[in-house]
């Protein structure tokens, strides 16, 4: 019996039909290893592990990388776009309204779209996406007198 193995970054990147370059691997690490980082921070994070890269070139990598559903893009309403590793589920966010931290959301019943719409008015629904907002416990102890 053979054990399976996880496949390299550049592994996938092939499998998704991408070319692989030193910018797509380090950017595709420092999103995985990120939590819902957003452009800039991803970009200094290509930078530390491969020297410069331009903000535009970082720009097209994640256009591709969502595309291929190798990255996940979310855009909660009035912060800028932010990206994450978690991939193939249908898992939702929490954000805060203070300082705008963003934490993962299992979906709350059984498989995706995990939500029953009141009304799909025709469309066959494949996915839910649910953003709860609230203080994360840093700024909710802040708060407190």
């Amino acid at each position: 019996m053979t054990a399976s193995r996880t496949p390299t970054i550049a592994e996938e990147l092939r499998g998704a039909g991408l070319r692989v370059t030193a910018a797509r691997v380090a950017l595709l690490e420092t999103v995985r290893d990120g939590d819902h980082l957003d452009v800039e921070a991803i970009a200094s994070g290509v930078r530390d592990r491969v020297g410069h890269v331009s903000l535009q070139a970082v720009y097209e990598a994640l256009h591709a990388l969502t595309a291929a559903g190798l990255v996940r893009r979310i855009e909660p309403a009035g912060s800028p776009a932010r990206f994450e590793g978690r991939v193939g589920d249908n898992h939702h966010h929490v954000v805060c309204r203070s300082c705008g931290a963003v934490a993962d959301v299992d979906c709350a019943v059984g498989h995706a779209p995990c939500l029953t719409s009141s009304d799909d008015h025709g469309f066959l629904i494949d996915e839910a996406e649910v953003i709860y907002w609230g203080l994360c416990p840093d700024c909710s102890t802040a708060r407190t007198p």
